[in-house]
């Protein structure tokens, strides 16, 4: 690995406990951090009149006052406290920008001589592997820096109400996209 890279003690015990004997990395980056994507900034905005809307109506529940509790507790003050899981469900949203960068610093993607890995920290860590012959419809999305997502894949499935859904898997937020899919498609083209 290349000493340059700061990547955490943990992650780097991660990655070396998923290599297999004589796999060698060929890249490894983590996602650049940041706090305003595009899932972060709606979810956050929604947080707002959610979150006010919740604390109004406790407010109003409370009748328009603090409670004094020298008076006892009253139907009122427990009627209030149905709101509680709301406004938690509202600050939640409103820090999931701090969420999503959390996130990236516990997330690792890497591309060896056999395979490519993406490594996703946490309370549990997930861990994808990609054979080459699974890197077949690679494609990235860039931005005007160069920095963007490689997809690698794209996992389709019906929810619930037999809605389609889609998620793209890959490496999100790498600083050189082009080189990243570079990479990925000379691996791609080793088993052909």
């Amino acid at each position: 690995m290349e000493s340059n890279l700061k990547i955490p003690k943990e992650l780097r015990k991660k990655i070396d406990n998923e290599l297999q004997p004589g796999e060698y990395i060929r890249w490894v980056e983590q996602p650049i951090p940041r706090f305003l994507t595009t899932s972060s900034i709606v979810t956050f905005l929604f947080a707002i009149p959610w979150t006010s809307f919740s604390l109004f109506w406790m407010w109003k529940a409370l009748g328009e006052k603090l409670p004094d509790l020298r008076e006892g507790i009253q139907f009122q003050h427990l009627f209030a406290l149905f709101g509680v899981p709301f406004v938690l469900i509202g600050l939640g949203m409103l820090f999931s920008p701090v969420w999503v960068w959390q996130a990236a610093r516990k997330t690792v993607y890497l591309i060896t001589d056999k395979r490519a890995i993406l490594i996703q920290g946490g309370s549990s860590i997930t861990i994808r592997s990609y054979l080459p012959e699974q890197l077949k419809d690679v494609y990235r999305k860039e931005k005007a820096n160069g920095s963007g997502d490689v997809i690698i894949a794209v996992r389709q499935w019906k929810d619930s109400d037999g809605d389609q859904r889609s998620e793209e898997i890959g490496f999100v937020g790498v600083r050189n996209s082009q080189e990243v899919e570079k990479i990925l498609k000379q691996l791609a083209q080793s088993t052909a």
